[in-house]
């Protein structure tokens, strides 16, 4: 009997590949970029080139999706310097068809990771369901605020494992936890709000892997 095979795509901190594989999975990280970690585990490529390849779980811990979501609705509108309409629309278009390639595989338990899209991007995404919950770095023991939300297909929404208490808003405390929010501006912005919190992705790897081997007779 084969272990679990689970795909972590879109992932170059390696995180989330890290956690199933802790747990006995043939985990892989899936990304055009390298790994941060080096590690062999980790398949260079357009994630849409091996979607086929016969996965019993998909995680995609984080898609682009710059001009998905609702923050960044208005550059549609109104374009960022040196940027035109043609280019937000059709990077609007390249980011929902990529969307739809992993939220329609042929893999029976996916998990999408992704933030609250605008209307434009939900009428383009094949097949779009609502997110299925959305849940914060707290709630799995890790002193931060980032709103992610799951959709789902074929796994049961994450269970909170260790629920902190946020701090008071205004408090140097709370400036602590935000600090997704306040990243700087600058290159390595995007990485650090990609970033999967090690709390989370042991609870994914915790509760989605072993209901998939529950689902499938399979072994860790």
């Amino acid at each position: 009997m084969r272990p679990l095979r689970v795909l972590i795509a879109c992932e170059t901190s390696g995180v989330v590949r890290r956690a199933f594989l802790a747990r006995g999975y043939d985990a892989w990280s899936n990304d055009i970029l390298p790994a941060e970690d080096g590690s062999n585990r980790h398949i260079r490529c357009d994630v849409r080139e091996i979607l086929d390849d016969g996965w019993d779980l998909m995680m995609v811990a984080h898609p682009p999706c710059t001009r998905l979501c609702n923050s960044g609705v208005r550059w549609l509108h109104t374009p960022p310097p040196g940027r035109s309409n043609d280019d937000m629309w059709r990077e609007l278009d390249d980011g929902a068809a990529l969307f739809s390639a992993v939220w329609n595989a042929p893999i029976d338990r996916i998990a999408v990771e992704n933030p609250v899209m605008h209307r434009y991007a939900k009428e383009r995404i094949v097949n779009y369901e609502r997110p299925a919950q959305t849940v914060q770095p707290w709630w799995f023991g890790e002193k931060a605020f980032k709103a992610t939300s799951f959709y789902l297909r074929g796994l049961p929404a994450l269970t909170a494992t260790n629920r902190l208490i946020p701090p008071r808003p205004g408090t140097e405390e709370h400036k602590a936890w935000s600090v997704v929010h306040r990243a700087p501006p600058g290159p390595e912005r995007w990485r650090i709000r990609s970033r999967t919190f090690p709390g989370i992705a042991a609870a994914m790897a915790a509760q989605w892997g072993d209901h998939a081997v529950a689902d499938v007779g399979r072994v860790a």
